[in-house]
């Protein structure tokens, strides 16, 4: 089934813009650093909200057809040695047996593991990538790319072509994505969207923080801590990350014979 979607997706491939200064300086930065001109002129930020609103549509028209995905965080610094990458290809591997698609970052590390699992096993390699100050191409496992140039553009199709979130060691821009996703299921943002940790060693201690101090101070409740499952085993990953839907139906619909969820 995946095997279609990649040859459909073939001609999909995404590299951002051609040509780049040779010194560029990157999007976010110049939207969150204003010039003096800009500070004079007042007129920069209004047509930068084109160019964001554009990357939107970009990232919508590119991924809108990739199907059921999981999106997969992890370190960009990891060696293909590294134990934790070797857990990313079989993650890749199980999520593409299951039928479903893997988004990443589309870098090094982690992201080009997972990338990698799910390509070989004839599933969707998808990366959604970063202007970063040091370039960083998309890796050789990804069968639909976008480049992004704004974080937070980036970050939102990481989650609404996304079912749920696997997320393995890794530095801030992982734990930022963690954290960014326990606040949106936290507020109901998303409903059923799990989020699983992959590496106990790696995130016991984060956790003990958690309900050491964090619940402790009143400032989460006991609830939020169960937001977060943890595994070791790739396999285990990939079916907590693709459990089904919940389905609640409160009236049968007589038009269609459906009957209530609960109905035996």
């Amino acid at each position: 089934m995946r095997e279609v979607g990649r040859r459909d997706m073939s001609d999909r491939r995404r590299a951002g813009r051609l040509v780049l200064p040779t010194e560029h300086i990157p999007a976010d930065r110049t939207l969150l650093e204003r010039s003096a001109i800009e500070e004079l002129s007042h007129h920069a930020d209004p047509w930068r909200v084109l160019r964001i609103l554009s990357e939107f549509v970009e990232g919508f028209d590119a991924l809108n057809e990739v199907g059921p995905a999981i999106t997969v965080f992890g370190s960009a610094r990891s060696h293909p040695n590294d134990p934790y990458y070797l857990a990313g290809m079989k993650l890749g591997d199980a999520l593409a047996r299951r039928g479903f698609a893997v988004i990443t970052g589309g870098g090094p590390g982690i992201m080009e593991a997972v990338n990698r699992g799910c390509h070989e096993a004839g599933g969707l390699s998808v990366g959604c990538n970063i202007e970063l100050p040091h370039e960083q191409s998309l890796n050789k496992y990804v069968d639909l790319g976008v480049e992004f140039r704004y974080f937070f553009v980036r970050k939102n199709m990481f989650v609404k072509y996304a079912r749920g979130f696997v997320i393995f060691p890794g530095g801030f821009g992982t734990l930022d994505e963690l954290f960014e996703s326990l606040t949106l299921a936290q507020t109901g943002k998303i409903e059923h969207f799990p989020i699983v940790l992959f590496g106990t060693p790696y995130w016991t201690g984060l956790l003990e923080w958690l309900k050491g101090h964090v619940l402790s101070a009143g400032a989460i409740a006991p609830e939020d801590l169960k937001l977060m499952t943890l595994t070791d085993d790739p396999e285990e990953a990939a079916e907590m990350a693709t459990r089904p839907l919940p389905v609640t139906v409160d009236e049968p619909r007589e038009q269609t014979g459906e009957p209530k969820a609960d109905a035996k």
